[in-house]
């Protein structure tokens, strides 16, 4: 095990830089846009070109790499995100910024694509799981940490844009350097909604609206913050609030959803979701301590629809069809983190700051009555028989890919019985 994880130490480095980039860049825009007067709906545009660069990313990316390499790719990406981050620095104009948003967001799924790759190659299925949770756990930290970043220079100034740049050139090294053997192919995942659809109504639709609630959310919230009177002290620290909360809460709801109806738990915290939201929207506060505290319940909630609804889907599949299913609702969370930011922004710009949790409170709400709906439809899998949770958090700036879903192997029964064939091979 400690082999393993010293085999990809280098590479888990590069790692947090790079989301301490992605942290640091996805709460930079939107606060210096909102300084510079952008419409609301601009802002929104922002995450919207991002998550769209994103999907088709995962749909690209592998023949890309597969034509020149991981490692020029990866240099190629990172350098091409780099780039952008001073660029965005130089020209501060709102056409430029949703258009170089969207090629960013396409390069981080191609790097994220990559590392996952080669951490996949190098674990095993004793080490896959400790592998797993270490990288979440960086990429948690990372985005944390460059959000945090936000207090400690003037945003209007181009220092912080300067500091992303660095941020992504030191992500570079560790693969760039490396003397390791480039990982197996990346693998590109099809999205086939009818399958999706029939395999898990309520994952399908469920995700979908997930996506559409945390993108708006993630890409709007520091604008919220911002109209709702928060320094940019606070605006950090409630952003990176709602990370930490919805990390911690995922353990209790997924060992909750183990042993009950997972869309009874998917219904409960959605409806949990809402009532923050409806409160944030109608009572309108401007104590900071008390819209901190809403945002946090929020988070704690939210975040953990996903891994939720991703359980949900895969108790129904078989362990073969794991990556394909979870790879497809992945995409159609890109797919619903793409709309949410496009209907926050006008939401906003119309009505005002907190309105944007009336947009995120409508997709909760329907996500509640529907998994309440389908409950009363198809019967739940017995709790024997249902897939392990795992935890895959989601955020606007740390989106997974599909070769995470195969990184995160939710069937241990299934590995353990791979492990022993090899062993009893390699025996024979």
């Amino acid at each position: 095990m400690k082999r393993n994880l010293l085999s990809v130490a280098a590479l888990l480095f590069g790692t947090l830089f790079l989301f301490m980039g992605n942290g640091l860049q996805g709460i930079l825009l939107p606060v210096r846009g909102n300084l510079e007067g952008y419409a609301t709906t601009t802002l929104g545009l922002l995450g919207t070109s991002w998550a769209a660069g994103f999907v088709i990313g995962c749909l690209v990316a592998p023949r890309m790499v597969s034509r020149v390499g991981h490692v020029r790719a990866f240099s190629g990406f990172i350098s091409i995100i780099a780039i952008i981050a001073l660029v965005s620095g130089i020209a501060v104009h709102p056409v430029w910024w949703v258009l170089l948003r969207a090629v960013t967001g396409f390069s981080t799924a191609g790097t994220s694509m990559i590392i996952e790759s080669w951490l996949n190659e190098r674990a095993t299925n004793e080490s896959r799981g400790a592998i797993f949770s270490l990288y979440i756990a960086i990429t948690l930290i990372g985005v944390v940490a460059g959000q945090m970043m936000i207090p400690l220079e003037d945003v209007r100034a181009p220092t912080l844009f300067m500091i992303c740049g660095i941020f992504y050139c030191i992500a570079m090294l560790p693969t760039t350097l490396s003397t390791a053997a480039s990982p197996q192919p990346l693998k590109a995942v099809k999205l086939d909604l009818r399958a999706l659809y029939r395999n898990s109504p309520v994952s399908c639709l469920g995700i979908l609206l997930v996506g559409i609630a945390n993108g708006a959310y993630g890409t709007l919230g520091a604008v919220f913050g911002a109209g709702a009177g928060l320094s940019d002290t606070s605006i950090a620290i409630m952003m990176s609030s709602t990370i930490f909360a919805g990390a911690l809460m995922q353990l209790p709801a997924g060992r909750l959803s183990d042993r009950i109806d997972r869309r009874y738990v998917l219904a409960a915290m959605s409806a949990i979701a809402a009532f923050a939201g409806l409160m944030l929207a109608i009572l309108h506060p401007s104590s900071p301590v008390f819209i901190i505290s809403l945002v946090v319940l929020y988070g704690a909630v939210a975040n953990t629809l996903y891994p939720i609804a991703v359980a949900h889907a895969n108790d129904f599949a078989s362990s073969d069809d794991f990556v394909k299913v979870s790879g497809g609702l992945l995409l159609l969370y890109g797919i619903g983190t793409i709309i949410g930011p496009t209907i926050g922004g006008p939401v906003m710009s119309i009505a005002s700051p907190h309105a944007l949790f009336l947009v995120t409170a409508f997709a909760h709400v329907l996500i509640t009555v529907y998994a309440i709906m389908r409950s009363r439809v198809r019967a739940a899998i017995p709790a024997s028989d249902r897939d392990a949770f795992t935890n895959i958090p989601t955020a606007t700036s740390q989106m997974m890919t599909p070769e995470s879903m195969s990184l995160a192997d939710r069937n241990p029964a299934r590995a353990a019985e791979q492990a022993q064939a090899e062993a009893q091979l390699k025996y024979n």
